[in-house]
């Protein structure tokens, strides 16, 4: 991950970790990981040799229900090996997972510069990890409550009503600092034309990312072709439509390099990803969830522009 490092931890921390998960392996040196905008992510290194991830959950605890995952997927994509997981804070006094560091670089390193023909390299490579995560199923929709994946978790508010979520999104966030009274009433409009796709989606059973995009994707070099080293940061999945991760891949066109956005939902389908005839539509319909959602951070928040940029270019046949 280069040297996108700051350091920081508590005092205590370290030793705890040592005595308590490492067998009494020191940790002789730990910077934070940057580069996320919601994730809490150390690097560890030990008088071993060992480099680790230490992932805290200060505020949303979804520890459990992560590490299970990456246990879930190991066997179909690269993901973190999960180490030790301790779901109620009886170590540190916060949830905490460690993983084993994996190098790479991130996908969004590999995008800048990338022509034509790598676009399309990278289009297939992530088509087919997205296949791979989707071909995980569970019988049904729904929010992940525990370690064991059952589906019993309350769901956020609105999340099977676009119009309603929408407007609380608007009710409650910053959209009127980029948006004006016209342009959020042709928002609505937009999520109410486009319910009837969303509901198309709604019995779908596929394990879902939710973050799959390129600051959560690792790449590593080999025999003249990129490959995936790891997906990371599952703390928003659940079981739904596949098309979530579609549509969030492809939300900011401007980033994705030539060639990639016509080959990976090829390279998907190809692959066993379900992808109906209206995939665009429905990924574009469901990817308002995730765009109105970010008018809730605040105007300075680095997506909440890019957010308010496309959600413009939807809206402009709606004013």
């Amino acid at each position: 991950m280069g040297n996108d490092f700051e350091a920081s931890i508590e005092p205590g921390v370290l030793d705890l970790l040592s005595r308590h998960v490492l067998g009494g392996v020191q940790v002789v040196d730990e910077r934070r990981l940057t580069g996320g905008f919601s994730s809490d992510n150390v690097l560890l290194r030990t008088n071993q040799g060992a480099s680790f991830v230490l992932r805290r959950y200060p505020r949303r605890n979804t520890c459990a229900v992560e590490a299970a995952l990456m246990r879930l997927v190991a066997d179909r994509i690269p993901a973190p090996e999960v180490v030790y997981a301790d779901n109620d804070g009886s170590v540190l006094g916060e949830p905490f997972i460690l993983t084993r560091f994996v190098s790479g670089v991130p996908l969004t390193a590999v995008f800048a510069g990338s022509d034509e023909e790598d676009g399309a390299q990278l289009g297939e490579i992530l088509g087919e990890t997205l296949a791979a995560i989707s071909s995980v199923r569970f019988g049904r929709p729904g929010f992940f409550a525990d370690g064991d994946l059952h589906l019993d978790a309350d769901p956020p508010e609105h999340h099977d009503d676009l119009p309603a979520f929408v407007e609380g999104c608007l009710a409650r966030g910053n959209a009127a600092a980029a948006l004006s009274a016209a342009e959020q009433r042709a928002l609505v409009k937009l999520a109410a034309d486009n319910a009837p796709l969303v509901a198309e989606t709604s019995d779908a059973d596929h394990l879902v990312h939710s973050d799959f995009n390129a600051k959560n994707v690792l790449l590593r070099p080999g025999n003249g072709r990129w490959r995936v080293s790891a997906v990371l940061d599952w703390e928003y999945a659940f079981s739904g439509s596949p098309l979530f991760d579609v549509g969030n891949m492809l939300r900011f066109p401007q980033e994705l390099p030539p060639g990639f956005g016509r080959r990976f939902p090829l390279a998907y389908q190809e692959m066993g990803g379900p992808l109906p005839e209206r995939w665009k539509e429905m990924s574009e319909a469901l990817e308002l969830f995730a765009l109105s959602d970010l008018l809730t951070r605040s105007a300075d928040h680095p997506l909440f522009a890019k957010a308010v940029t496309v959600l413009r270019r939807r809206i402009s046949g709606h004013i």
